[in-house]
């Protein structure tokens, strides 16, 4: 089996307040496979977003890395000296970030801009060189030439996100972490920038972590899928498995509440809302809105687990859900009924 790219293990964030510690990501472990498609899903406030700039040591204070490794290719890179981080950025490790309206520098030119991280990184290239480079780079996201005289309010929200993705891939790095790289676009340019950042992924041999809420466009993109909730995973599963059976009854909710041109019924939030990571609930963080929980749900936590192949789940009830057990009786359960046709390719794309 090929040897994976991005190893982490046991990571734990923390925001320290006046109010108290923030548990933000409490002990993600996953694996990255060279050229796969990750995604990281959940609410907001479930931490992945935390975790994606962690993996790139970009948590500022009151934000704290308190624990974990994160190994890039063989290397540790929360061990690394903050300048031997520098290096590896961009070159190794690059991030897509969310809401380009307000990621690129409004006072340089487009040009500048990606030039930046060559110029650091590839010292002694000619100005002939570096034009050539610039244009190479915007030609591979599907952009003109003179796109590298603009300024970025001279652009749509659409282009200014392909530019971020240009320079994400500048340096032909190992990994691209994408940060809800479609938020506040409309679904016509959404499904524009996800197949360019597709086709960048698939030039350069990169593998994707994509972080978002969009189950709709987890489906389209990635390979795997993990179930992000109050800082921790709760499903890791390949794709269509997942949509087809979910095995942790959050990724359940989640899923039958994402719009499907299969199943006719109209989608409602969750029951509840996430709880305060000041004040988490013992036992399973999910269990005061979950239908299938049981006593034992309430006092013991559970760690993640191979229930089947390729699948880790952090469920009690796992083995019952994959068995078709019902929700308890009397239990708020999410609108709807999974469909066993509710095949991925069938949920619209922000439908």
């Amino acid at each position: 089996m090929t040897a994976p790219i991005l190893q982490v293990r046991d990571l734990r964030v923390q925001y320290r307040t006046p109010r108290g510690v923030v548990q933000a990501v409490d002990g993600l472990s996953f694996d990255l496979y060279p050229g796969e498609r990750l995604g990281l899903v959940g609410e907001s406030g479930s931490g992945k977003t935390t975790a994606a700039l962690s993996l790139l040591r970009l948590i500022k204070p009151p934000g704290h890395i308190v624990g974990g490794k994160v190994v890039l290719d063989g290397q540790d890179l929360l061990a690394l000296p903050e300048e031997g981080m520098r290096h590896v950025r961009l070159a190794q490790i690059a991030l897509v970030p969310q809401g380009a309206m307000s990621s690129l520098n409004p006072v340089l030119l487009i040009r500048e801009q990606i030039l930046d991280g060559l110029r650091d990184h590839e010292t002694g290239l000619s100005s002939r060189a570096q034009t050539a480079r610039v244009n190479e780079l915007l030609a591979g996201v599907g952009l003109e030439p003179a796109v590298a005289g603009m300024y970025p309010h001279q652009l749509s929200g659409g282009m200014k996100q392909r530019v971020c993705i240009a320079i994400a891939i500048s340096l032909r790095p190992k990994v691209i972490i994408a940060d809800e790289p479609t938020s506040a676009l409309d679904v016509v340019v959404q499904r524009r920038v996800m197949e360019t950042l597709g086709k960048a992924q698939e030039e350069i041999g990169a593998a994707v972590i994509l972080v978002g809420h969009d189950m709709g466009l987890m489906a389209q993109f990635v390979n795997r899928i993990g179930i992000m909730y109050a800082g921790q995973l709760m499903e890791l599963s390949p794709m269509k498995p997942m949509f087809q059976k979910p095995l942790h009854p959050y990724a359940r909710a989640l899923i039958e509440n994402t719009p499907s041109l299969a199943v006719k019924a109209i989608p409602r939030s969750i029951d509840g809302s996430m709880p305060s990571l000041m004040e988490l609930p013992s036992g399973c963080l999910f269990h005061p809105r979950c239908s299938y929980a049981l006593a034992a749900c309430t006092t013991e936590r559970q760690t993640l687990r191979e229930v089947r192949a390729e699948r880790r789940v952090a469920c009690w009830r796992a083995e019952d859900i994959a068995a078709g057990a019902p929700a308890n009786a009397g239990a708020a359960t999410a609108a709807g009924a999974l469909s066993p046709d509710a095949a991925p390719e069938k949920i619209g794309l922000n439908a």
